[in-house]
């Protein structure tokens, strides 16, 4: 099992639609609003790394609405 924070920074005016978006994807376990750099992080897992690539440019970059994202995979559980 693969685990990681996404940090992503979201269009301007669509951080919440975002959210809504990646709180129904499969292996998104939380999701939050936050403030600062970044809008929303979000806590996933997955089968494996590619799996997990996959999610993050298929699903959650191509909606239109992502800005960047920054991924910090998990290192211990």
């Amino acid at each position: 099992m693969t685990s990681a924070y996404i940090l992503i920074e979201a269009m301007p005016g669509k951080a919440l639609e975002l959210t809504n978006i990646i709180r129904e994807l499969k292996g998104v376990k939380t999701v939050h609003l936050v403030t600062g750099p970044y809008d929303i992080i979000a806590f996933v897992e997955s089968s494996d790394l590619k799996t997990m690539g996959e999610m993050i440019v298929r699903k959650i970059q191509s909606t239109g609405f992502v800005a960047r994202t920054l991924t910090c995979i998990t290192v211990e559980e």
